[in-house]
């Protein structure tokens, strides 16, 4: 199987970001919601949206719907390894 440069770049660059590195770390711990990935990260509603749209938009994360609120967790292998590989495990 060919490997897609560009679908691998995208997710790359998805992940370059400081704050959505360290969301995706978060989120292979446990799934959660906007409320809680704002209270680690203190950064406003509007910037953690747009963050987990840009790594929902790579097919990094994805959302589940629980009640009124969206849990959202890690649904690319790769990109898990990834995070692992920098944290050093």
């Amino acid at each position: 199987m060919a490997v897609n440069y560009e679908k691998v770049s995208e997710k790359l660059k998805a992940l370059a970001h400081p704050a959505r590195l360290k969301m995706v770390a978060g989120l292979l711990k446990d799934e959660c919601n906007v409320t809680h990935i704002q209270k680690v990260l203190k950064l406003p509603q509007s910037t953690i949206s747009q963050h987990l749209r840009i790594l929902k938009n790579a097919d990094i994360i994805k959302g589940r719907k629980e009640g009124t609120k969206i849990c959202y967790r890690v649904i690319d292998a790769h990109v898990r390894k990834i995070v692992e590989m920098i944290k050093g495990k």
